[in-house]
């Protein structure tokens, strides 16, 4: 038995995958938007999400590109009604394991779910480096130049999307939904003020030169892989 998300907007597509998961004894979380999606991916750990391309709030592209960015590896199958080829390369590229256009038959769609969740999930590192700066997931423990760097929750977790995500930019918007919590106090200043405390901590000063942290200049955030 598998934990699935499904996200369509189509009810009467919704409701006929949903009931041919369920009766394959899979467990099924059911949404109609993308933002409901992204929500639930931030609770929820599944092993697989079905998801259309066409959706409200957010797109599925946007949603399988939020979920890769934050380091999700879950498998990703795509239900879409766009069949040329240049929309199934965006579709990959955006963190699609596999593709099913619409219409399509239950058990075509059974079998694509059963081969994805057979495949085996990718090992993720407990220990990550950039240069001679260090973390561990397991013990949440960040060392540079073998002295432990003492985090706060928050400064951890930011640091640690950036060192899943090496030479990356990322927008405040794409940080705040990434990193912070939904219920939480954010705005644009949070990001500032985070960036400043965690490159004190990294590099001794909150200055963006020499810190591994740069600004890109009208675009945002990356931690440069040295």
């Amino acid at each position: 038995m598998a934990k699935i998300l499904l996200v369509e907007d189509d009810t009467t597509v919704s409701l006929m995958v949903e009931n041919m998961l369920v009766h394959k004894r899979h467990h099924v979380d059911a949404v109609d938007d993308g933002k409901k999606a992204i929500d639930l991916l931030r609770l929820n750990v599944y092993d697989l999400i079905i998801v259309d391309w066409g959706l409200p709030t957010r797109s599925g592209i946007e949603v399988s590109q939020w979920f890769r960015a934050s380091g999700g590896t879950a498998k990703i199958l795509f239900l879409t009604g766009k069949d040329h080829i240049d929309e199934k390369e965006e579709g990959f590229g955006a963190g699609a394991d596999d593709y099913l256009t619409k219409p399509f038959d239950l058990k075509e769609l059974i079998l694509r779910v059963e081969a994805l969740l057979r495949r085996p999930e990718p090992i993720k590192p407990d220990h990550m480096a950039v240069g001679d700066l260090r973390l561990d997931r397991h013990t949440k423990k960040v060392f540079r130049n073998d002295s432990e760097l003492y985090l706060t929750e928050m400064e951890f977790a930011l640091l640690e999307f950036f060192m899943v995500n090496p030479n990356k930019v990322f927008t405040n918007k794409m940080l705040l939904e990434h990193v912070w919590p939904a219920e939480s106090s954010r705005s644009p200043d949070t990001i500032r003020i985070a960036i400043n405390k965690l490159r004190k901590k990294i590099d001794g000063s909150d200055k963006e030169q020499n810190s591994l942290i740069k600004n890109v200049h009208g675009r945002g955030y990356m931690l440069e892989s040295l």
